[in-house]
């Protein structure tokens, strides 16, 4: 068995504590939208920056403990299964495809990976729910997942450049 380094154990913590954070303060401010469920997702700048930063498996760990300390800390359990659906099919597809986009084309990569996040998790509402009719929520996803995942993209692209152009993170 591999083992991981303190350090990026040690980086990937400190993102998860960021991440958690982010997730815990953006619960608390209001829908921007009348519409259940569609929110910035501010979180998952950290997500795709540790994909960036640390790889596959450091980033699904950041993830995993965001979503489930999130879910506990704002008592909101089932968000553990709509977070982790759709935060799972995202990852698991900017995972296959990352090295594709280069860094200066994050944010496309986090559309994409936004909108599967939001049928990732209608799949799930319409399993847990048996409403097969909430399909005609789709579009509305779509529209904000693109919306929402150019946002944390760009964000996300604007800060590896940042850390890359300051010697912090290697190209």
């Amino acid at each position: 068995m591999r083992s991981i380094p303190i350090k990026k154990i040690t980086f990937a913590a400190v993102l998860t504590a960021i991440a958690l954070t982010i997730f815990i303060i953006e619960a608390r401010i209001p829908a921007l939208l009348p519409i259940p469920g569609i929110k910035l997702g501010l979180s998952n700048i950290v997500t795709l920056f540790a994909l960036y930063a640390l790889g596959p498996a450091m980033a699904l760990y950041v993830l995993v403990c965001r979503v489930v300390l999130g879910a506990l800390v704002t008592g909101q359990p089932m968000a553990i299964l709509y977070s982790l659906s759709g935060g799972l099919a995202a990852l698991g597809f900017s995972t296959l495809m990352y090295r594709k986009f280069p860094p200066n084309q994050v944010w496309v990569l986090s559309v994409l990976a936004a909108v599967l996040h939001n049928l990732g998790q209608i799949a799930v509402a319409i399993l847990i729910t048996h409403t097969a009719g909430l399909v005609m929520y789709i579009p509305v996803l779509i529209v904000s997942g693109i919306v929402a995942g150019a946002f944390t993209g760009v964000a996300a692209q604007a800060l590896l450049h940042k850390l890359t152009q300051n010697g912090l993170m290697k190209p």
